[in-house]
């Protein structure tokens, strides 16, 4: 074998042993999903998969991000921990994005934003205001911007708090609460159930930007630059394709998307 041969075969060889480091190299972008239920966004189908509409916009976006992504779910109360611990490299799941935890992580452009709404018994005249609601019993998820919400405007009201929506809307059927406050679409989910017959949407709080935040986006680590770059590029293309509005149609019967 000449010696230009044998150079091509080393060159070659060095070619696919890097080629081969690289693959092996290039592990799953890890997305922190809650633990706990939470349809129509998140949840666990009878067959133990991850279902809902957050799930079908994760997937896309790492599609059209071209990111090989694996769905991590994370108690909701230890998911920014997660990710600053590294156990997980983003979190997508129904996350505002506040200037309380933008000092912790940073987070993606928004992809989606819907108001805070509150919901009681129909028999209940009730308005979602702190007037309305003082002497109330008022249920929240913890450590979530509903939690933060209500105690710095319901300061009148009796505050019960609950791990998770799901436990809050049982003992709101069941009379043990007088009324909750949620999201506007998975509370949609919620009344228009069996379980949530008993009940309806009082109306949209006020807006406090500060706490109730820009819109809900994917939390990153700070300084985590090439994962924020990514999955900005993933959401841009699906808003702009059109795979947004028609996983959202699937779901919903409005829009979930405002700039």
């Amino acid at each position: 074998m000449s010696m230009i041969s044998n150079l091509k075969s080393t060159v070659l060889a060095a070619a696919t042993v890097a080629a081969t480091c690289a693959v092996a190299q290039a592990e799953p972008v890890k997305i922190g999903v809650a633990a706990e239920p939470y349809p129509p966004f998140a949840s666990l189908d009878s067959s133990g998969q991850w279902v809902g509409w957050e799930i079908d916009v994760i997937n896309a976006v790492c599609t059209a991000a071209e990111l090989d992504c694996v769905i991590t779910p994370v108690a909701w109360d230890g998911i920014i921990p997660s990710l600053t611990g590294q156990q997980v490299d983003a979190i997508m799941a129904s996350m505002s994005i506040t200037e309380e935890r933008l000092k912790t992580i940073d987070f993606s452009d928004p992809y989606y934003n819907t108001p805070a709404v509150i919901v009681a018994d129909k028999s209940m005249d009730i308005e979602a205001t702190p007037e309305s609601l003082a002497g109330k019993v008022v249920g929240i998820q913890a450590s979530t911007i509903h939690q933060a919400y209500a105690q710095e405007h319901f300061k009148d009201s009796e505050l019960r708090v609950y791990q998770t929506q799901d436990e809050a809307n049982q003992d709101l059927f069941a009379g043990r609460i007088d009324a909750t406050q949620a999201d506007s679409i998975a509370m949609a989910d919620f009344v228009g159930s069996d379980a949530g017959g008993c009940c309806e949407i009082k109306g949209a709080v006020a807006n406090d930007e500060a706490i109730l935040g820009k819109g809900v986006g994917a939390g990153v680590r700070k300084g985590d630059s090439d994962v924020l770059a990514a999955l900005n590029k993933g959401i841009a293309a699906i808003l702009a394709d059109g795979t947004h509005a028609e996983i959202t149609s699937k779901y919903f019967t409005t829009s979930i998307y405002s700039e």
